[in-house]
């Protein structure tokens, strides 16, 4: 007998439905989360979304659980919680089932820094004191004042304060290890924002999902022209001036391919991969008028622009006008950005509360009626 006919058939495995993303900044977390929502309408799952008019759970204030719309009802019967928050796992596991599976993404600090500078450049005071963001990293102590520190989480270690802890901390070994371990501890998958493709296939494996539950567009990237060129002087100085992400990414990194080689292999992954992008092709050329993103003023939908911040030009798609009404549904999802998904399924969800105001025009009343 040969040796594969001697391998019992893996037992079927269950789509797992509960689920925890703690979504980071400039990570390509909306487009995760974007995979999320259309996951839990999917399967007609509760999400965990922010109180009254907020769009993230309480953000940048540490976690507790009456950020979560609807807690003191609703309790533990919470499926999804994927909007931004600080993490703290003894208040998130109030809310979360206990089978719960947790994950999150990190991104390369080096492009993570830059994309931070440009998306967030009004917002923080070290990045609006300086000129562009290699002035900055030429001697950031020089524009990051800590008293300011509330303000500039954006400008120094941002993923290490996302995932709860003190991103101004002292790099000791000791301390950052326990860091690492506590966060393995704590999530049962680290996703590589670099490696995105890679990542949805592997939380695919994760998750027991089907392909088309982790098909995306790319959402809320920018345009090439608002994008920064590092000098060699500036990447060496990020690794030195966001040390704690460094060796996060690092150690999710190495973690990241381990966990692909022991699962799925690298020769089955690239089939993956190359399936997920043929997938995604084909709804592209189903869905959108032109085969790619746009930018913010060539949107033509204006209840499907996406939010602007900094100096980024934040892209957005344009759906195909002549598309049957079910296409038209799952399309719109598809592209349908996130300050505007939260809002519509706020309404969905809490339908006697007061509507999230997304400051935009709204034609949702369409797809309300589902």
């Amino acid at each position: 007998k040969s040796h594969e006919e001697l391998l019992i058939p893996p037992t079927p495995c269950h789509a797992k439905t509960n689920v925890m993303f703690l979504k980071t900044h400039k990570t390509a977390s909306s487009t995760v989360l974007n995979i999320m929502f259309r996951f839990a309408e999917r399967y007609n799952l509760t999400v965990a979304l922010p109180a009254d008019q907020l769009f993230h759970l309480g953000y940048p204030r540490t976690f507790v659980t009456h950020f979560v719309e609807g807690f003191e009802t609703i309790g533990q019967n919470y499926n999804i919680m994927c909007n931004h928050l600080r993490f703290n796992p003894l208040e998130v596991k109030k809310v979360m089932a206990a089978n719960t599976f947790y994950f999150s993404i990190l991104r390369n600090p080096i492009p993570l820094l830059e994309s931070s500078y440009i998306y967030y450049k009004n917002n923080v005071p070290a990045f609006r004191s300086s000129k562009n963001v290699n002035e900055f990293l030429a001697s950031p102590t020089k524009f990051y004042h800590p008293e300011d520190y509330r303000e500039n989480i954006y400008a120094r270690n941002i993923m290490w304060f996302d995932f709860g802890y003190n991103n101004n901390a002292e790099d000791d070994p000791k301390y950052t290890q326990a860091v690492l371990e506590e966060i393995e501890q704590s999530f049962h998958l680290i996703l590589i924002a670099d490696y995105f493709d890679e990542s949805m296939i592997l939380l695919k494996y994760a998750l027991c999902w089907d392909l088309d539950d982790v098909i995306y567009f790319k959402l809320n990237s920018r345009s090439q022209d608002t994008v920064q060129t590092l000098t060699p002087e500036s990447e060496e100085q990020i690794k030195a001036w966001c040390s704690l992400d460094w060796k996060l990414y690092l150690h999710f990194n190495q973690s990241f391919w381990r966990r692909i080689e022991e699962t799925i292999g690298l020769e089955v992954l690239k089939k993956e991969v190359d399936h997920l992008r043929t997938r995604q092709k084909e709804l592209m050329e189903t869905c959108l008028s032109e085969q790619e993103a746009v930018r913010k003023d060539h949107i033509r939908n204006k209840a499907l622009l996406p939010f602007q911040s900094g100096a980024a030009n934040i892209l957005g798609y344009n759906l195909r006008q002549d598309l049957d009404n079910s296409t038209l549904r799952t399309c719109q999802k598809m592209v349908m950005p996130e300050l505007q998904y939260t809002s519509y399924l706020y309404s969905v969800q809490h339908p006697h509360k007061k509507r999230k105001d997304v400051g935009l025009p709204f034609l949702w009343s369409s797809l309300q009626e589902k």
